[in-house]
């Protein structure tokens, strides 16, 4: 999956106690035929497709305006059950009455920047971007400096200072398993147990999803590795296929609900949100392997719709759409702020999975790091 799991479920920084807080980084299809090219709306026209942010619209007013004009939004790779979208789309539509046209739910953050070069041009190609970090720092070029209206509650580690990308939500890669299947795992490191034998999956491609890449982080900090060395994770992975534990199927609702797929390595709020559908699924945070992050958020340069992606964005960054968020169980990245504002959902926030420990903090540099070691073992490791 996406999400690689639910299918973004199944898809690809923080304090222990409140948010993701400042200094944590997370990493994360085929396309359909090219439409006709065509002029997107009368926003471009009129140079929406330069609007750093909303005053440069004219303020807000104006922004919803040219947005109701283009009235389409494309997303891509947002499964309805991966961190709420399915609720953060129905809002978004419903408050300002602009279509949101969802392609391709199941891909990978690779995925959409390829259908954003497959689909340049065209009335079809994605507005906006949710992507791995991976992913993300090595696109830069393909995104449209924008800063919302809430630009100075959000923390300056978890933003590019131009506004070119921004964190939006975030969690702690965790291990989720059906008790009913299988045995409580207490670390990483029972994974290799036989009775765990077909039946580890992983949430995607760690080479293009960021949920499997950071799940690979986190079995390297279990068996001695660092945020400067992913490689014990790839080879806990090719131990893992040797001993026929490693499951290679993209875990999904479906499958964890058919005992398909009994252990997942995903994110917590991924993970947590199948205890509400089975109640034997429980989820644990490794508090020896904490690693943990956020997703970027990106306008496209070559947005057909330049204004409603401007409009996209300062609704998922105010506080009806880090909500949204926090009501699917991810973490938002201005939590911090509205806990101070008293504008958070309590109850929501009350519902987070328990996390203890310090998480692993990577750089972009360990990031890139990690990456190329992936491109060049994951494939031989697991194979």
């Amino acid at each position: 999956m996406r999400r690689t799991m639910i299918t973004k479920r199944v898809r690809s920084r923080i304090t222990t106690t409140v948010a993701l807080t400042a200094g944590l980084v997370l990493l994360g299809a085929g396309c359909a035929p090219p439409a006709p090219s065509s002029s997107a709306s009368g926003s471009a026209a009129s140079g929406a497709a330069t609007w750093t942010s909303a005053s440069g619209a004219g303020g807000m007013d104006a922004l919803v305006a040219a947005a109701k004009q283009e009235g389409t939004l494309n997303v891509i790779a947002l499964p309805p059950d991966w961190a709420n979208y399915g609720q953060v789309i129905s809002a978004f539509t419903a408050k300002y009455g602009i279509k949101v046209a969802s392609a391709q739910p199941d891909a990978a953050s690779q995925d959409e920047i390829n259908a954003a070069d497959q689909q340049k041009g065209t009335t079809r190609a994605p507005d906006v971007f949710d992507l791995g970090q991976a992913v993300a720092l090595a696109n830069l070029a393909k995104f449209a400096p924008y800063q919302v209206s809430t630009w100075s509650t959000i923390p300056d580690q978890l933003k590019d200072p131009n506004g070119t990308w921004v964190n939006d939500y975030g969690g702690y890669m965790s291990i989720g398993f059906n008790t009913a299947k299988v045995p409580a795992p207490t670390g990483v490191k029972d994974l290799l147990k036989p009775e765990y034998k077909g039946k580890v999956a992983l949430n995607g491609d760690p080479t293009q999803a960021g949920a499997a890449f950071n799940g690979v982080m986190m079995t390297s900090l279990a068996n001695g590795g660092s945020a400067d060395d992913i490689q014990p994770g790839v080879d806990f992975f090719s131990s893992l296929k040797k001993a026929g534990n490693f499951l290679p199927t993209d875990p999904t609702s479906a499958t964890i609900e058919s005992g398909q797929t009994p252990l997942v390595i995903d994110w917590d709020y991924l993970n947590a949100a199948e205890s509400a559908k089975i109640s034997t699924w429980k989820v644990i945070v490794p508090s020896d392997a904490l690693v943990g992050g956020y997703y970027f958020q990106a306008v496209s340069k070559d947005a057909p719709h330049p204004a409603a992606a401007r409009l996209w964005e300062e609704f998922l960054y105010s506080d009806s759409g880090q909500n949204l968020f926090l009501g699917g169980g991810a973490r938002p990245v201005r939590a911090d702020a509205m806990k101070q504002a008293g504008t958070i959902d309590q109850a929501a926030f009350g519902k987070l999975p328990p996390v203890s420990g310090t998480p692993t903090i990577l750089t972009t540099e360990q990031t890139t790091k990690a990456a190329g070691v992936l491109s060049k073992e994951w494939s031989k490791a697991t194979s």
